[in-house]
């Protein structure tokens, strides 16, 4: 009989504990204290394992001391399971969420039927691709609802097929991704990096500090030294301390007299954060104040502030009224006094119905870099790049692998002078990590821009070998392919010269391309070959390179180098005398063209005369409309034919005498 007490109370104080940690796991989780609230659900789960795991055992009523039942309510241990899931889900911490998750679907699937999404994004972060598009696709086969969560499942399979293309990326070579040592990355959360003055660097740490009077592993700004991809002399940044909230996400100004920084709590597990800002007096960082309205309303949270202090600009992230749904990226002007103008939301395409987060704005560029989790991409969030168009900006851009990774990336930011975004950057991942963000090091090698072509013919459209390219002072010479090729740090726009024996000069110009391009095919440059000058009696050649301003007569500057060529020419055959004729298209009327045609024929004759040729070696004559040589307009509908209208229209030499 004493026995039997003793198994009684044992199996009573079983359940006491049991229920305990229960109620203590809830209410954790009730707070979004996600580390306390797992420990106690884990707590909770060993204490039931082989009782039934919550089916045949129930500790949810239990006896008092008089004998009598107290009901509490709290959660079953079905929802225990999912909850410890979805706390590892939040904490960052994909293998132990996976497990949970597996452990939801093993006993409670039907109760659950996210579990299988929230399994396959575990998957997917950790990397086992081909795993996590099944259960994806198991996800969408059993949920028939059509919602945000299935339409997230679809953009995850599309997010597997981006992410094995960007593995087999070409271009993978030029890139260098470092996780920093433990001077930053010193346990817990260490995130957000941004320069201020000079070297300094700012980031945001959840790292044991015995000089911090608050919380344990609350999060707040620290600086350090930053030198060519290293950062040292870490310290608090010494913003005044507040125990009753957290800090982080700091933006200096250039002269390191102000910075804007965020404040957040949470409450009955609801964040709430505020951008603050403060200025920097001889005693360090004075007491910060809240900004106006126009950056914090009531109710709602600002929060991960960026200033963009050359356009006077400070972006930021908001899920305040008036955005595309969650979190936006917003805009507000701001001078050096912290004067803030309007918020304006950026809109589309920047912003979506899900998350914005972490604006970086990189002047040299002029690109705004961000991190989302609506678009498609390597999962979780992505970093990606818009630039500004006007009033509004370009569609984003995804970075990429390596910046990117199948886990959460996020809070870039650019140390470098060019217009190359990545070749100096810091940001933030848990790639590494089982659970919380830490900062990375990226360096992209810049290859040069590329600028190639090829030398051809007029006549036959063959190669030319041997011809002398010059671009910009430097000079190339063609290989048998007629190829040639020229190196550039940067694109300009250029004109590119051509010589080759037996050939006639002739350039042609290219314009820059978009910064993303770095191979550039410039258009095949022709060389006419050179004829024996005056070719036969009766020859009539066009004179392709004689421009005019529309209906006048004088000779546009273009044109002179070619007519100063044909001067020399005749200079040197004093003998030779040419027809110069004039000729027109259809535009206007038959007598007014004959008298522009032969301006035009009188004023080429007279600049060659200028340059050398005798009088008696020209004579000018016009032929108007005359003599075209492709129809003005359509011979079935009289339609206007403009290209043979310019062909019409025309200066020709004519042989008259060797």
């Amino acid at each position: 009989m004493l026995t039997l007490s003793i198994g009684a109370l044992s199996i009573a104080a079983h359940a006491q504990f049991a229920f305990d940690y229960l109620k203590a796991a809830d209410a954790y989780y009730k707070k979004q204290q996600l580390a306390s609230a797992a420990e106690y659900y884990e707590k909770h789960l060993a204490s039931v394992k082989g009782k039934g795991g919550g089916a045949a055992y129930n500790p949810y009523t239990i006896q008092t001391k008089a004998g009598k039942s107290a009901k509490t309510a709290v959660s079953s241990t079905a929802q225990a399971r999912y909850n410890l899931a979805e706390c590892y889900r939040g904490l960052n911490f994909p293998q132990k969420a996976l497990d949970a998750y597996e452990q939801v679907l093993v006993n409670d699937a039907a109760a659950f039927p996210l579990a299988k999404y929230h399994q396959a994004a575990q998957l997917r972060a950790l990397a086992k691709y081909p795993e996590a598009e099944t259960a994806f696709n198991a996800f969408l086969s059993a949920y028939p609802q059509q919602d945000d969560f299935s339409a997230s499942a679809r953009r995850e399979i599309e997010n597997l097929k981006f992410i094995q293309e960007q593995l087999n990326r070409s271009d993978l070579r030029l890139f260098k991704v470092d996780r920093f040592d433990e001077t930053v990355n010193a346990g817990g959360a260490n995130y957000a990096p941004s320069f201020g003055q000079g070297s300094e660097v700012f980031f945001t740490s959840t790292r044991i500090d015995s000089n911090w009077k608050g919380a344990r592993f609350s999060n707040r700004v620290y600086q350090g030294v930053y030198t060519n991809g290293s950062i040292g002399e870490v310290k608090d940044a010494g913003l005044p301390a507040d125990v009753t909230s957290q800090q982080g996400v700091a933006s200096v100004a250039p002269d390191g007299r102000s910075i804007y920084f965020t404040r957040w709590t949470v409450k009955d597990g609801k964040k709430s954060a505020t951008i603050f800002r403060s200025t920097r007096g001889a005693q360090g960082w004075e007491a910060p104040a809240a900004l106006g309205t126009s950056v914090n309303v009531d109710g709602y949270s600002a929060q991960q502030p960026f200033l963009d202090a050359a356009n006077g600009r400070l972006f930021f992230s908001s899920d305040r009224p008036g955005g595309q749904g969650g979190f936006d990226i917003w805009v507000v002007s701001v001078d050096a006094r912290g004067n803030l103008g309007d918020a304006v939301n950026l809109g589309n395409p920047v912003n979506s119905n899900s998350d914005e987060h972490a604006p970086a704005y990189h002047d040299p560029s002029g690109s705004l870099v961000f991190s989302t989790n609506g678009r498609v991409g390597m999962g979780g969030f992505d970093l990606f790049q818009t630039k500004s168009v006007g009033k509004s900006w370009s569609a984003p851009v995804n970075l990429g692998y390596p910046v990117n990774s199948s886990k959460d990336d996020i809070y870039f930011v650019s140390r470098s002078a060019s217009r190359h975004l990545m070749a100096e950057a810091l940001f933030s991942s848990d790639r590494a990590a089982d659970c919380c963000l830490e900062t990375f090091y990226l360096q992209k090698t810049i290859e040069p821009n590329r600028l190639s072509g090829v030398v051809v013919s007029c006549a036959d459209n063959q190669p030319v070998s041997g011809a002398s390219v010059t671009i910009a002072g430097k000079t190339v010479t063609t290989g048998a392919d007629g190829a040639y090729a020229f190196l550039f740090d940067e694109f300009a726009p250029v004109s590119i010269q051509a010589r080759a024996e037996g050939f006639e000069e002739n350039s042609i110009s290219v314009k820059a391309p978009g910064e993303d391009v770095v191979r550039l095919q410039a258009p095949l440059l022709c060389l006419k070959p050179v004829q024996t000058f005056p070719p036969p009696v009766g020859t009539i050649e066009t004179l392709d390179n004689i421009n005019f301003d529309f209906d006048k007569y004088r000779i546009l500057d273009s044109s002179m180098a070619y007519l100063d060529k044909l001067a020399e020419k005749l200079v040197a055959n004093p003998t030779t005398i040419l027809e110069i004729a004039g000729h027109t298209d259809s535009k206007g009327g038959a007598k007014y063209n004959q008298r522009l045609s032969e301006r035009r024929a009188q004023e080429v004759v007279n600049y060659l005369i200028s340059k050398g040729a005798k009088p008696l070696q020209l004579v000018a004559k016009g032929y108007g409309e005359s003599q075209p040589l492709v129809p003005n307009s359509s011979a079935t509908d009289g339609s206007d034919l403009p290209d043979g209208r310019k062909v019409n229209r025309r200066i020709e030499f004519k042989v008259l005498q060797r």
